[in-house]
């Protein structure tokens, strides 16, 4: 069955007017509708401009109406992983502290009850070119399937994960079974009992599948290339009235999230590894893991992402606490290493409730493909470099995403110069501030390269950026501003600091989705600021009312 690959590929032709006229003309076209998408409606309403959101899915929602795939959920506790805006909050409650994919889709549908967000929207509308006229002073939009809109305001909010990426395995359009990506996963639940099953990758969405179709499937082989660090979620049951109660702080948590490293409501241990006995380090680094989500990565020892002796002392207790989770020696290595493969957390590491016991079922096994790659598909399965054929009648490939930049270089943008955005960022990415890109005048980017994204929680950098974004916008309509254009020497003197920030990190020790991603050719450099949320805000905010290392032409 063919394999589904592109966002154009959902693009389809619905009505003819209003949001989806062929001629639309807008003061601000916003694109992808999730947390960006809607916060930046919510703010460019205050504003008083016209805004419609371009959305490639059929809803709002953003990731959470394409990650359907068994056992998809956050990996942010709520209320971290929510909107600040009051009216979304004061009659919402969870069920949970980790929604998953359906809490979440609840949650939109009541931010749309709420907000009154589709009214704005055009669904299944996937843009595929896009260029800025400085004579007119407005961006020429164009989709998939044939309409143009016109906006004096360009905001791509389609997050860091929008361009999915599948190997080119030749023979994967000739096999026989159900295959899908695990962002493009249908709705329908497809049945894995007494099924021979496979999981491609062992990434967030390898980790959360696996643990769906352990319980389930008749035989389930997981592919591992690299063992994911995963830290307990310690998942549980939320009541109305706890939530309630806590609504009265709500405010202020939403201001103190920004005032973290990553966005959450915890932030780094004032100590270093070494100011503590040894003695003192196991109780402080067994309170992390028995609180668990992400505080052992980011409210852990100040030290341990710098200094590569502290890491290794954050990595040993990782391994002792999941090797006895597992009752195999020769699963012990391939999934807790004696040696770490890379330094800890210098990935993102995933939340799990019962990944690592899954491998003690008598139905599941690793297979590892780091030195015996997967070569082809047959019509029954899977092919390895060895030889070595595994038949499957279900395979979800976990390969990711074309991470960070890929949303953006996939939509066609050209500069006022003539140069595709694609084109220029193929020996890296420049962007100013982590929100705009030169020679793309009046155009701005949310949670995408440059900015906390990766190292942060969504909700909290979206805010940021999207209240720094409509903040701009409000100045150049005072201001009597035509458009603004970030100079190229504004650009450079962003990527030094990038790069200044990441390089102090064990971060460039490792191939991983900070530094580009792990798609064949890419290239390797940090994509995200490494400083936190708070020195990120106090950054930008400089530069505002005005627009320091911008070009400005007036009206």
């Amino acid at each position: 069955m063919p394999v589904r690959r592109e966002l154009a590929d959902n693009a389809t032709r619905g009505p003819t007017d209003g949001n989806y006229a062929d001629e639309l003309d807008v003061d601000v076209l916003i694109v992808g509708a999730g947390f960006g998408g809607i916060y930046s409606l919510y703010e460019m309403r205050k504003l008083g401009l016209k805004a419609v959101i371009y959305e490639a899915g059929n809803d709002i929602g953003g990731t959470w109406r394409w990650n359907c795939y068994p056992g998809a959920g956050v990996d942010s506790e709520v209320p971290e992983y929510q909107l600040s805006i009051p009216e979304t909050w004061k009659d919402w409650t969870w069920s949970t502290n980790y929604p998953n994919y359906e809490d979440l889709r609840k949650y939109f549908d009541h931010v749309d009850k709420v907000l009154d967000i589709k009214k704005d929207c055009a669904f299944n509308s996937v843009v595929v070119g896009a260029h800025f006229h400085t004579v007119e002073g407005r961006w020429h939009i164009r989709t998939a399937d044939g309409r143009t809109a016109r906006a004096k305001y360009f905001i791509i909010a389609a997050g860091f994960a929008a361009k999915r990426y599948i190997p080119e395995w030749p023979g994967i359009e000739k096999f026989k079974g159900i295959v899908h990506h695990s962002s493009f996963w249908p709705d329908e639940k497809i049945d894995v009992r007494g099924k021979r099953c496979a999981i491609i990758g062992t990434g967030a969405s390898g980790v959360q599948v696996t643990q769906a179709w352990g319980p389930e499937a008749g035989e389930l082989k997981v592919f591992q290339r690299t063992p994911n660090l995963a830290v307990p979620m310690r998942k549980r049951s939320l009541t109305v009235e706890e939530q309630e109660g806590a609504k009265a702080f709500y405010p202020e948590l939403f201001r103190y999230r920004e005032k973290c490293f990553a966005g959450f409501l915890y932030t780094w241990c004032e100590r270093g590894v070494f100011e503590d006995s040894e003695e003192e380090r196991e109780q402080f680094l067994e309170k992390l893991w028995s609180d668990g989500g992400f505080r052992y990565w980011v409210a852990n020892y100040k030290d341990y992402l710098y200094d590569a002796k502290a890491n290794r002392v954050v990595y040993d207790f990782w391994r002792k606490k999941v090797r006895e989770r597992i009752n195999d020696p020769k699963d012990q290595e391939l999934l807790a290493p004696s040696e770490p493969p890379h330094p800890w957390g210098v990935k993102r590491p995933c939340l799990e409730y019962d990944y690592y016991e899954q491998f003690n079922r008598p139905n599941v096994d690793l297979v590892d493909i780091k030195d015996n790659s997967i070569v082809d598909f047959t019509e029954k399965g899977i092919k390895l470099q060895d030889g070595t054929e595994y038949e499957f009648d279900v395979v979800c490939i976990a390969t990711g995403f074309d991470i960070t930049t890929g949303g953006m270089t996939s939509m066609g943008l050209h500069s006022i110069h003539g140069d595709s955005l694609k084109e220029e960022w193929k020996s890296g990415a420049f962007t100013y501030l982590g929100m705009t890109v030169s020679g793309y005048p009046n155009m701005f980017h949310l949670y995408g390269p440059h900015g906390p994204t990766l190292l942060s929680n969504g909700p909290t950098t979206v805010e940021i950026q999207g209240r720094w974004i409509a903040d701009a916008i409000k100045q150049m309509e005072r201001q009597g501003i035509k458009y603004i254009n970030p100079t190229a020497k504004a650009a450079k003197e962003w990527k030094a600091k990038i790069n200044e920030l990441s390089d102090k990190t064990l971060f460039p020790t490792t191939k991983s989705t900070y530094m580009g991603g792990s798609m064949p050719g890419k290239v390797f450099e940090q994509v995200n600021y490494a400083g936190g949320e708070y020195p990120y805000s106090k950054e930008i905010r400089a530069v505002l009312p005005k627009f320091n290392g911008f070009d400005i032409v007036k009206r």
